[in-house]
């Protein structure tokens, strides 16, 4: 796919103190694009992202990779809290869970898919730092969402996935404290979540939970630790071991 960028500065932007080495993809969550890039692009609102792929696969180019864009917010990565300054972050439109969350268009994910090759060619970003702003923002942030297909992505070649058999065990939920708790939650932090080891399943072990099913397990979002889903995470924590 030739890659056709469209310059639209933003001035939302500060200088990089080190080299990018996650990318963070978000969606919109707006009801159009141009919406989007005019808020992007808005000094008062003080948010950018590097990209914005539009639904029909027009690729807008806002800040140089080179710079800061303002796009996590407050976030966390493989011990990494200013994860403005580790990556790049790509918009992706989507009016979002708030304004009618759809599928994205082929022709978009082409696009999404191209743009983040294109980006590996210039920074070392592991498959395990291609990642949702969900992901490093679970208690506050939904998106891409359950329905962006990472699979698609990692069979391009960017990202992880994993369809491992069930594990059996029984579900661990909100409320409980056990080792089996601990041990999902030592999972989730080696796998890079915020989710300090307690033993207790709280309202924010709920929300990581819920943010890892939104990327790995988009089936079924309902932040419950079942064998499906401590599977999975097993066989991402084996494949980047």
């Amino acid at each position: 796919l030739a890659m056709n960028i469209i310059e639209a500065p933003s001035p939302n932007f500060d200088p990089r103190t080190t080299p990018p080495d996650t990318i963070v993809l978000h969606y919109t969550g707006m009801p159009t694009g141009e919406a989007a890039i005019a808020r992007l692009r808005d000094p008062a609102v003080k948010v950018s992202s590097h990209y914005v792929v539009e639904e029909d696969g027009r690729i807008f180019r806002l800040v140089p990779e080179e710079r800061r864009a303002w796009h996590a917010g407050v976030s966390f990565w493989k011990g990494v809290r200013d994860i403005n300054t580790a990556s790049v972050g790509v918009e992706i439109v989507n009016p979002g869970h708030e304004f009618g969350y759809r599928p994205f268009p082929d022709a978009q994910m082409a696009s999404v898919i191209a743009l983040v090759a294109d980006i590996r060619t210039r920074w070392t970003v592991e498959n395990d730092r291609i990642v949702g702003h969900s992901d490093v923002a679970p208690d506050r942030k939904d998106d891409p969402g359950e329905l962006f297909p990472w699979k698609r992505l990692a069979e391009a070649g960017h990202g992880l996935w994993v369809e491992p058999p069930a594990a059996p065990g029984a579900p661990l939920a909100e409320g409980e404290e056990s080792t089996g708790v601990f041990a999902l939650q030592a999972g989730l932090t080696r796998l890079g979540y915020d989710c300090a080891p307690s033993g207790k399943f709280d309202a924010h072990t709920k929300a990581v939970v819920t943010a890892f099913q939104r990327h790995w397990r988009q089936e079924t979002v309902d932040g419950i630790a079942d064998g499906d889903t401590r599977a999975r995470l097993i066989g991402l924590l084996r494949l980047g071991a």
